[in-house]
């Protein structure tokens, strides 16, 4: 592809095939969300464990387990992190560069993973403080990877798999809870068998062996892997030709950037051409034109990802007490705390395997095809129709009998979920705004989902102790319906038109313009 034949460096991106540079982005780019999803998602296999090591009570019928206040900090403590982390990188990703601070949300995950795993002290108090400060910071680490990942995905893709390669880093948030399963079920399996011990109902507080305190930390820590591994090939990732062109205005360093991303001469010339095409009147996101132009979207992704993420979160980090309460995990008393870890662990796993990756590929695999408005539609609907299959004939799935449909339907909500709006959510905000503003807006989108995962992490536990399980799953239906009807009057349809044409930076091309091109 030749200079000659493009006079566009945006126009050379978007036309590009499929290339080596698109496969390292997505790889790490993906590598970050890797670790989030571990991160995130792990905490909730570890909880009962938790329990039982530092709220055991002598002499009680029951195994320990944290209290209802701390199991709700130490389970979403990580999302306040996650919600300002968006906000606060999400503007300085427009403001500095996405490059610049692209790999210090990477070096925060890192320690904070580390850290969270050498929580210090041996009372209650003490390691549950420590826990939360660290993961309070590895969330705002988190928090950075979510709008400086898919921006950078989205500038660097051509327009034809856009969807695909932002879906491809998202799907690594399916395999980082594969890995979180797989990880705990490897660890508690290795230290069962090397420290064996009986069940709590026939020797109480002895059934959770002393070493039981270096399994939790050691599922914390190995987080930290992934993100270490990519630190380097982050660092050396050029700062997108879109900011350095649109928002930077260098049109030299963009020309010079793109040469070596798309292995073709291009002159900075053709990055001045960009310039001139793109729209001169930057208005601010709270200026009037920005309400007028994009506030509907702004208020779509927002509000959608929150009212998914209230559902989504809620379903993960409590999945094992709705295993519990329909009896698909044997009671907590007829179990050591290892074997009890490896049990939510293999069926946080076996959810993963049959519904929640699954969703993830198909997600890359149609998003080009079908479209994102799509998908997001059917995925909450579907979402809505389970729940309240779940919900109407609950006493139905309670009976030992029936324990095996709840299940399958109730994977079939994280399937169309993944295959749905916990994806389109993500891709969608990072695709419709202006180049100067895309990474903020992205970071409100997402601040907004993780004020519904707050939600759902802390409200969900009240409101089946409140409400029942049943009215709860009423209740998550209900906002999955909701969700579906924002969605419809809101999201617009970003499959095949370039960045600069959804956000208005530009017109779409003349007859003319694409002859030439």
């Amino acid at each position: 592809m030749a200079n000659e034949e493009h006079g566009s460096i945006l126009k050379a991106l978007d036309a590009a095939k499929t290339q080596w540079y698109h496969i390292k982005a997505v790889v790490v780019s993906g590598m970050g969300f890797f670790t989030d999803s571990y991160d995130l998602f792990v905490i909730s296999l570890i909880t009962k464990l938790l329990g039982r090591i530092y709220y055991q009570v002598p002499g009680s019928s029951s195994p320990g387990s944290l209290p209802d206040n701390i199991s709700a900090a130490v389970s979403g403590v990580a999302f306040a992190g996650t919600f300002l982390g968006q906000i606060f990188f999400g503007c300085l990703g427009d403001k500095l560069g996405r490059k610049r601070v692209y790999g210090l949300t990477l070096l925060i995950m890192t320690i904070c993973s580390i850290c969270s795993g050498l929580s210090l002290g041996n009372d209650p108090k003490t390691v549950m403080v420590t826990l939360c400060f660290f993961r309070f910071w590895l969330g705002f680490g988190i928090g950075g990877d979510y709008p400086l990942s898919a921006t950078i995905m989205s500038e660097y893709a051509n327009k034809r798999t856009r969807g695909a390669f932002i879906a491809g880093v998202f799907s690594m948030q399916g395999a980082g809870i594969l890995a979180a399963g797989a990880v705990s079920l490897l660890v508690s399996a290795l230290f069962e068998r090397k420290f064996p011990s009986r069940a709590y109902a026939l020797d109480g507080a002895a059934s959770t062996v002393p070493q039981a305190d270096y399994v939790w930390r050691i599922i914390l820590m190995v987080g930290a892997l992934p993100a270490l591994l990519t630190y380097y090939w982050r660092m050396k990732m050029p700062e997108t030709a879109r900011y350095t062109a649109l928002v930077a205005k260098n049109a030299d360093k963009a020309a010079s950037d793109m040469t070596k991303v798309l292995n073709v001469d291009i002159e900075a010339s053709s990055a001045k051409h960009d310039q001139a095409r793109v729209s001169s009147d930057e208005f601010g996101l709270f200026s009037k034109k920005f309400l007028c132009r994009h506030g509907l979207h702004l208020f779509g992704t927002a509000s959608t990802w929150f009212l998914l993420d209230i559902a989504f979160y809620s379903q993960n980090l409590f999945q094992k007490d709705i295993f519990t309460t329909i009896g698909w995990l044997p009671p907590a008393k007829v179990m050591n705390a290892l074997q009890e870890l490896f049990m939510i662990a293999k069926a946080q796993t076996i959810i993963a395997c049959c519904s929640t990756v699954p969703g993830y590929l198909f997600t890359v695999v149609f998003i080009d095809r079908i479209g994102r408005y799509w998908i997001q539609i059917i995925g909450f609907a579907m979402m809505t129709v389970f729940m309240f299959v779940l919900a109407i004939p609950y006493h139905h799935w309670t009976l030992p009998a029936n324990r095996i449909g709840f299940v399958v339907f109730y994977s079939l909500t994280f399937f169309f979920s993944n295959f749905g709006p916990n994806a389109t959510t993500f891709i969608v905000p990072a695709e419709i705004f202006p180049a100067r503003l895309r990474s903020t807006c992205h970071g409100i989108s997402a601040a907004s989902g993780k004020a519904g995962a707050m939600v759902g992490s802390f409200g969900f536990a009240a409101l089946v102790k409140a409400l029942g399980m049943n009215r709860t799953l009423y209740i998550m239906g209900g906002i999955n319906l909701a969700g579906l009807l924002i969605t419809c009057l809101t999201i617009p349809e970003p499959k095949g038109i370039s960045l600069e044409e959804l956000s208005g930076e530009t017109k779409p091309e003349t007859i003319q313009e694409k002859i030439v091109v």
